[in-house]
């Protein structure tokens, strides 16, 4: 095994759960990320070499350096990960060992439910390696402990060579990533790089520098409530608004039937009763114009409903949540040409392609530190039917290796 303690070490970190709460008012949403950090990570970090490490109650990061052991360097790099994980069961994560993948269906401990290439074909691309899968009850965690395990190894690979000249390296783990809200208080001065990675991507070759611009939007509907024996021209179905408002937006624009980049508006909640009802919406757009269109639309829903009710009923709350980072990165390449011929140098085909989503990278890009992402490893994440290739993950070390070791 090329870096023998990445799969142990991964296999600790998914074990706690560090899962975020967007219910809460916190910063770490969760003490469990705050334990994590301070009672996992930071002895850690500080026995592989890195110094300076601290953390930063201000907004829950995990921060270490490991000084430049050459001049010849010019750029500070940084790699960044986030501990938390998606809204699905991590308590009692216990992952299973596949060795030598035989290209059928995986049997998820005693759950019931089948890993199967014929519902996830991505499984062909595994034969004969080591998969990392969940026992069917719980997330895995890959996203993004796939992420910290391989910074923390690349980490221990260099200090454990002093030979391998390398530049100033400053790493980051951060929390609430999985809630939107993870580098909202992201210290850029603390940090202090050039440039940064998340290492936060899926499949082998992802190497990221588009993502979506995301606004959220939350809308009430006032009704009025009577009883149905006596309600013509006196009722106000609250539900029947948000129903309305819903048929009134493009029926094509939604997450199931747009890919590429295609924009969207996705209703992720609704609630409430006859009286008031509830809509939950996030839209998503790569052209900034058009994300501007979208957010318009939804106003002039509103207010046309209102025209017509003769009254406010309809009150949208509209929320900028990220911007597509190429905005930042694409003044200057550096990042994304180093991370490509890095995975060319390594036979590595880089993929090169929008994430329709979002990353911390996304934020930490316009607050003044480009930011692309480059892949993890982690496939079907947020679910029972996440698994990893310990065979990806030793790869996205050696990419940040040689990312850290490339002659500038």
């Amino acid at each position: 095994m090329l870096y023998p303690n990445l799969l142990d070490r991964f296999l600790t970190y998914v074990k706690v759960n560090t899962r975020s709460n967007p219910s809460s008012q916190s910063t770490p949403s969760t003490q469990s990320q705050v334990d994590f950090a301070l009672t996992i990570l930071k002895p850690e970090m500080e026995a592989i070499g890195l110094e300076n490490v601290h953390y930063l109650e201000s907004n829950g990061y995990i921060v270490g350096t490991l000084p430049a052991n050459s001049d010849k360097f010019k750029y500070r790099i940084g790699y960044i990960a986030h501990i938390d994980t998606a809204d699905f069961n991590a308590e009692g994560v216990n992952p299973q060992i596949i060795d030598h993948y035989d290209g059928g269906d995986i049997a998820l401990g005693d759950s019931g439910f089948t890993l199967s290439p014929i519902d996830f074909p991505n499984l062909k691309h595994y034969h004969g390696q080591t998969l990392i899968t969940t026992d069917g009850t719980t997330l895995l965690g890959a996203d993004d402990k796939s992420g910290i395990a391989e910074i923390m190894t690349a980490i221990e690979y260099l200090t454990s060579h002093p030979e391998i000249e390398h530049g100033e390296i400053r790493v980051g783990f951060g929390p609430d990533e999985e809630i939107g809200i993870g580098a909202d208080k992201f210290d850029v001065a603390d940090f202090d790089v050039d440039f940064a990675y998340t290492v936060d991507g899926g499949p082998l070759g992802e190497l990221q520098f588009e993502t979506f611009s995301a606004a959220a939007a939350e809308i009430a509907f006032k009704g009025r409530n009577v009883h149905p024996a006596t309600a013509k021209d006196r009722m106000v179905n609250a539900f029947q608004l948000a129903i309305d408002f819903h048929n009134a937006l493009p029926a094509s624009d939604r997450p199931e039937l747009t890919q590429g980049y295609q924009g969207f508006y996705h209703l992720h909640d609704l609630s409430g009763a006859v009286e008031e009802a509830h809509s939950s919406y996030i839209i998503r757009d790569f052209d900034r114009e058009a994300f501007e269109h979208r957010k318009q639309v939804i106003l002039d829903i509103a207010a046309k409903m209102n025209q017509a009710l003769g009254q406010e009923r309809v009150l949208v709350a509209l929320k900028d949540q990220y911007y597509n980072m190429r905005q930042v990165i694409e003044k200057d390449m550096t990042p994304v040409t180093l991370a490509k011929e890095v995975m060319e140098s390594l036979a590595i085909k880089p993929i090169i392609e929008p994430i329709r989503g979002g990353t911390d990278g996304s934020k930490i890009s316009f607050m003044g530190i480009p930011t692309p992402n480059i892949f993890a490893g982690g496939e079907n994440m947020h679910g029972r039917f996440e698994f990893v290739s310990l065979q990806t993950m030793e790869k996205a070390v050696s990419v940040i290796i040689g990312i850290s070791t490339y002659n500038q």
